[in-house]
């Protein structure tokens, strides 16, 4: 691996549960030091790494902060990486995506907005839950295959999340 691991780069030992203001923190920290406009007096070879310093720890920062894809990232370290499109087999949570994506359309058509609120909020509550179940199983080898399922459904949801927020601003204008 050519490049230092994500959560090297910011001192911390690899771990779904990260403090995430903790991160940014050390973020906002790591960024102003390997800024490129710091090297605009250095010589073109200073300029280029602190351009890939710097593109290399934004893409760290966005890989740790978001639950789904920080859980993706760590399987792939303890690990093959997952592949992106594998067929799911996971009845229960297929037929969970099509009642809430049934509930969401009817939010939408009746603009309903203290609805997408409280639908908002109990996807927060499912993405919580995840996150325990994942942050439990993640490092167990014997539980590769649920952690596989796990972050499938965070991806999920993560979408989910996008859609229902691209709705609120568009009920709330």
């Amino acid at each position: 691996m050519g490049s230092p691991c994500h959560f090297a780069l910011f001192g911390l030992q690899p771990d779904f549960r990260v403090d995430l203001a903790q991160l940014a923190a050390r973020y906002r920290e790591l960024a102003k030091a390997v800024h490129p406009d710091r090297f605009a007096h250095a010589s073109e070879r200073e300029q280029r790494l602190a351009l890939e310093q710097s593109a290399q720890l934004n893409e760290a920062y966005q890989t740790l902060r978001s639950a789904p894809r920080r859980a993706l990232y760590l399987l792939s370290l303890s690990g093959e990486a997952l592949p992106l499109e594998a067929t799911v087999q996971d009845p229960e949570f297929l037929l969970q995506q099509m009642h809430w994506r049934e509930e969401l359309e009817e939010l939408q058509d009746s603009a309903d907005l203290d609805g997408v609120a409280a639908f908002k909020q109990r996807l927060k509550g499912a993405q919580n839950e995840l996150d325990e179940r994942f942050a439990e199983c993640w490092n167990d080898p014997a539980r590769r295959e649920e952690a596989e399922r796990l972050v499938r459904r965070m991806q999920f949801l993560d979408k989910l999340a996008h859609e229902v927020r691209i709705l609120e601003e568009r009920l709330d204008d």
